[in-house]
């Protein structure tokens, strides 16, 4: 039987609570699966077909990309508003 240490570390505290209850899960483990299945999906498949690296396709060399994304985020704000 694991002899228990008091230790009054708040971050060992916290990890042996975390730790004791996904050992004890049963149902919950099942869950994780399909969260973490999830997320690969959403952050791994998903990103191939809509989010394509616009700077390494438009841009030759590193110096390019540096000036072209610097030249974003200083350009000024164009106003969008509604003149009657």
């Amino acid at each position: 039987m694991e002899q228990m240490i008091a230790n009054n570390n708040p971050f060992v505290r916290v990890y042996r609570f975390y730790r004791d209850g996904f050992r004890n899960m049963t149902l919950g483990k099942t869950l994780w699966k399909i969260i973490f299945i999830k997320l690969f999906i959403f952050f791994g498949v998903l990103k191939l077909f809509f989010f394509p690296d616009f700077l390494a396709t438009q841009f030759s060399t590193d110096e390019q990309r540096a000036d072209h994304v610097l030249g974003e985020l200083t350009r000024p704000v164009q106003s969008t508003t509604l003149s009657k």
